[in-house]
């Protein structure tokens, strides 16, 4: 056990990076091993327009959860690999859809068999006594009602009213 895993609590941000990073190193040799040209990166833009079909780019963001700019980004990627394409909005020209090429969907085609081993193995790690994807959105949702900044300002104000009150 190394310094970080023996800190706890205070280390989540750190430890929860460190898991990240391995299986998306680890699912892009995945994606190798079954011969498909994929980065991990993409998979949460693709997956949303495999299900939802067509999205203006601040509906992916918001599907996905990542920031105006981190989307374009990827957008900007999967266009140049030419796995999506963007259309005219018909009723805002100002607007642009998204929505997966056929090259696109046809690497779906490819990568659904992948998903389902690669859920099995992620069920394995997840589904612990502890169950980690549980305990997750347990603290995903406690985090959508107070933030961690929210919390940590609270109980410094908290702090401060005691010591003025000492």
């Amino acid at each position: 056990m190394n310094i970080i895993d023996e800190s706890g609590i205070l280390a989540i941000s750190t430890r929860l990076q460190r898991l990240s990073e391995q299986l998306r190193k680890d699912g892009a040799q995945v994606y190798k091993a079954y011969g498909i040209a994929f980065e991990p990166k993409w998979f949460p833009v693709i997956y949303t327009l495999y299900h939802k079909e067509m999205l203006s780019v601040v509906e992916i963001a918001n599907e996905i959860g990542y920031t105006h700019p981190s989307t374009i980004s990827l957008l900007k990627e999967l266009e140049k690999q030419k796995l999506i394409r963007s259309v005219k909005d018909k009723e805002d020209e100002r607007k642009r859809r998204i929505q997966l090429t056929s090259s696109g969907l046809a690497l779906i085609e490819q990568m659904k068999p992948v998903w389902e081993v690669m859920r099995t193995a992620l069920h394995e790690i997840a589904d612990n006594q502890n169950a980690l994807l549980a305990a997750l959105t347990e603290a995903e949702n406690k985090m959508a009602t107070q933030s961690f900044l929210q919390r940590v300002l609270q109980l410094k104000q908290e702090q401060d009213a005691n010591t003025i009150e000492k």
